[in-house]
């Protein structure tokens, strides 16, 4: 059975309220990490499945909660979350050794505030940054993506402006 997932990173304690109205159709939520603090978590846990990652802001309220790397089989997709990731070609040091260890066929990652999604022809992986949902940062647009994981089948991926 497909599921539809709704991502998001980067809130920074701030939490619009479209967000529900686009992601109410959705069976999970990922956060890629800067939640911003436990309200925020609590609010998403209670609308639907929550998955995420610890941001590089978030406290140990939200650390003793999430991990730094989160893998894990959605479907039949090997999805990695990790916050600060980089992007193909140029990921991070901390990030390059787990992706070839891990082969994920998804990597999704936060952090820059800039929306994302490439196809990394090397790893054979598709990368996602959903960009900021947050208002905190230098982002003038802010940011979602929604989209389907059906099998090992990635599709009906849609980006999603916050007004």
């Amino acid at each position: 059975m497909a599921q539809r997932i709704g991502l998001l990173s980067d809130t920074h304690g701030y939490l619009d309220e479209a967000v529900f109205r686009y992601f109410n159709e959705c069976d999970e939520l990922w956060h890629a990490g800067d939640f911003g603090n436990r309200g925020l978590v609590e609010q998403l846990e209670r609308f639907k499945p929550l998955r995420g990652v610890y941001g590089n802001i978030d406290g140990q309220d939200i650390r003793a909660v999430f991990p730094e790397t989160l893998v894990f089989l959605c479907e039949g997709v090997k999805v990695m979350i990790r916050h600060i990731g980089g992007y193909p070609p140029k990921y991070n040091k901390e990030t390059k050794p787990l992706l070839l260890k891990e082969q994920p066929q998804l990597f999704i990652s936060g952090h820059s505030h800039i929306l994302k999604i490439i196809y990394d022809d090397l790893l054979q992986c598709l990368h996602m940054n959903p960009g900021a949902a947050g208002k905190q940062g230098w982002q003038k647009v802010r940011t979602l993506i929604r989209f389907t994981i059906d099998g090992n089948h990635i599709k009906d991926c849609e980006v999603i402006e916050l007004k």
